[in-house]
């Protein structure tokens, strides 16, 4: 099962290339975030998304990232495996 999980952009690592670096429940990685840019107001430092397979697929409130975060965690291994490919993950 692959899930979309939330994350904070906490930095951002390549602009022309939109890759930034996300906190997922403690684990640091480089997503895309090109996606949001249709939207029209991408991204910024501090915004939560949702990423997926390593692109942030929308942008989120806290307290959305909050309530999918508590819902993903109380499905216990499908998170687990879900950070645990995350924490594989490589986006250079």
């Amino acid at each position: 099962m692959c899930l979309a999980i939330p994350g904070q952009i906490v930095e951002f690592v390549d602009e022309p290339n939109r890759l930034a670096k996300v906190d997922v429940a403690g684990v640091k990685r480089t997503i895309n975030v090109g996606l949001l840019d249709a939207e029209g107001s991408g991204v910024v430092t501090g915004d939560w998304v949702l990423i997926h397979v390593g692109f942030a697929i929308s942008k989120v409130d806290e307290e959305e990232a909050r309530a999918t975060r508590e819902l993903l965690e109380r499905m216990g291994a499908d998170y687990e495996q879900e950070l645990e490919e995350l924490k594989a993950s490589v986006i250079e």
